[in-house]
């Protein structure tokens, strides 16, 4: 299936960018979501038409997640948990707890923006976790768990 871009997307390519993807991702997934239209002789007009609207709009995203990552860059949020005998907690923290930790703290991060590639938290201590504001903007953020009173 052959789409054109009207978003960046990572691991993909930028806008107004002509690929073939496999069908079920371009249906399922970037059609609806607005990344991308299907590659019509009319379509491929029109988006050569509003690139310069659509490459605006993509750099106003950038400034607006590189102003979000100032923020959050090198912050510490501190999780009390329920911990147990040898600082196991009971449960775990995960990237639930961190964006209600960031709400807490008057900062908006969504659940899916967390990254944590090893898992949810088990145990008290310092963690550090990355947030994925935008294909091109991280941050990073620690993590310090301790036992609730």
């Amino acid at each position: 299936m052959n789409v054109i871009l009207l978003d960046n997307v990572e691991n993909l390519g930028r806008i107004g960018d002509l690929v073939k993807v496999k069908p079920g991702y371009g249906r399922n997934f970037l059609l609806p979501q607005g990344k991308a239209a299907l590659a019509t002789p009319e379509n491929i007009k029109a988006i050569e038409a509003r690139r310069a609207e659509l490459e605006k709009a993509a750099a106003e995203e950038l400034a607006t997640a590189k102003k979000r990552a100032e923020v959050i860059n090198g912050m510490e949020l501190v999780i009390p948990a329920n911990a147990g005998s040898e600082d196991k907690l009971f449960g775990s923290v995960g990237p639930i707890d961190i964006a209600d930790a960031f709400a807490g703290v008057q900062v908006e991060v969504q659940r899916s923006e967390v990254r944590m590639p090893d898992g949810p938290i088990h145990e008290l201590g310092e963690f550090p976790i990355g947030v994925h504001l935008h294909p091109e903007v991280d941050a990073e953020i620690v993590v310090r768990v301790v036992a609730a009173e």
